[in-house]
């Protein structure tokens, strides 16, 4: 078991450090251990409450009766919040239920909670919907976060696992027309964004090339010539000089007027190759569309 801070409390469970003291001091809600300097540090059981705290506020319940409930009916109150037909609050419950799972490393419940959103969603809008701003509260997909690396790599890799299943599903490609390849640049290793690139482009009946993570410049340089894809797409998700990026692509990849760079990820990079080689920026998975 870790002990967080409050600021990685804030992180997890999207309520403000300053309400969570509050609702000690008022609620007696949860009680944290104090380090030798008087600095508050949570367990995961405590984590867990507030997530499930966070469900009940996104359905409308107020503090004080939350923190009135017993413990049975506080349970029920959560297991109730599961049969929402509200949308935001349902991938809030959902987002808080993965949350809870990776925290302990219960991969049982991870596994439910991950078939109960594809049920709901189907494996596109469940991207979009709970598993990116689920990445995006650990700080895996676009940022670097406090949340312990192996609670990490544990929600990536049940993911990752999803999302190469459900690829080794889809049909290959009986169109010819469009060929993307896909990869990431040395020093770039969170591929979970690729893999569902990846995913998106095959389910449209699109052919791709995936080279995968940490690929070498000179490499790419050379599938390119071989290949001769018409769009490449990359992420960056590490901080980098901007400069050195775009010196690194315009040393050793060479596009061709009718091969398109697609980037996505850190904005200071993706606005430079935009400016520097014209490259086109890809927001968030609803853009790749508009290439297929």
């Amino acid at each position: 078991m870790r002990l967080y801070q409050i600021t990685e409390l804030e992180q997890l469970t999207g309520i403000k450090a300053h309400t969570i003291r509050i609702w000690e001091k008022r609620y007696n809600l949860i009680e944290p251990d104090r380090t030798s300097t008087n600095y508050r540090r949570y367990s995961d059981d405590q984590v867990k409450k507030l997530l499930n705290v966070s469900t009940l506020l996104s359905n409308g319940y107020k503090i004080s009766k939350i923190a009135a409930l017993s413990e049975k009916d506080f349970h029920l109150k959560i297991l109730e919040a599961k049969t929402v037909k509200n949308e935001d609050v349902i991938c809030t419950t959902f987002i808080n239920d993965l949350l809870g799972a990776m925290i302990v490393f219960d991969e049982q419940t991870f596994e439910r909670a991950y078939s109960a959103v594809i049920n709901r969603f189907g494996l596109f809008e469940a991207m979009l919907n709970v598993f990116y701003p689920l990445l995006n509260k650990i700080g895996l997909l676009w940022s670097i976060s406090d949340v312990n690396p192996a609670q990490e790599h544990f929600a990536a890799c049940l993911i990752k696992r999803k999302i190469m299943s459900a690829t080794d599903g889809l049909p290959f490609a009986k169109s010819k027309k469009k060929k993307f390849l896909l990869l990431l640049v040395p020093g770039e290793m969170h591929d979970i964004s690729l893999l569902f690139a990846n995913y998106i482009i095959r389910s449209k009946g699109h052919e791709t090339i995936y080279l995968g993570q940490d690929v070498p410049y000179e490499n790419i340089s050379l599938v390119l010539k071989q290949t001769k894809p018409n769009f490449i797409l990359t992420f960056f998700t590490v901080p980098q000089n901007p400069n050195d990026v775009y010196s690194n692509f315009k040393k050793n990849i060479h596009l061709s007027e009718s091969t398109k760079l697609l980037v996505s990820g850190q904005s200071d990079i993706t606005t430079h190759l935009k400016s520097k080689l014209n490259a086109h920026v890809v927001f968030q998975p609803k853009n790749l569309l508009t290439y297929l």
